[in-house]
């Protein structure tokens, strides 16, 4: 990326990192490791045209959701303003526009995809 002074990195957090999640001190310090990891390399490697950004995806309907109990499924809808568990594909679009041309003045964010969870 340095020798055709151009490129894009995309990490992968959560929301966990922002809001946190009680058991999960772990997983919260990880992903806020990754945020402040993408900020800095985006500082270091800017001016050789490489954008480096961060999607924090917020509840996403993958396998690890099947094993949530339909009760307390139902109170984390509650809480997305839009209503609604969010879909892998709305992930990958955010991530595919950040892999892009397009997404040039972009870089050292982290970009909440979470239907309003965390404004």
């Amino acid at each position: 990326m340095i020798k055709l002074k151009w490129g894009r990195i995309v990490n992968i957090s959560s929301d966990a990192a922002k809001i946190g999640n009680p058991g999960q001190s772990n997983y919260a310090a990880s992903k806020s490791a990754i945020e402040g990891l993408t900020r800095t390399i985006a500082n270091e490697v800017a001016s050789r045209g490489i954008t480096v950004n961060c999607v924090a995806p917020g509840f996403v309907k993958t396998e690890i959701l099947d094993s949530v109990d339909k009760k307390r499924l139902s109170m984390m809808e509650e809480k997305i303003p839009l209503g609604r568990i969010g879909d892998v594909d709305e992930i990958a679009s955010v991530v595919y526009f950040l892999s892009s041309e397009e997404s040039s003045y972009i870089t050292g964010q982290v970009l909440h995809v979470n239907g309003g969870l965390t404004m």
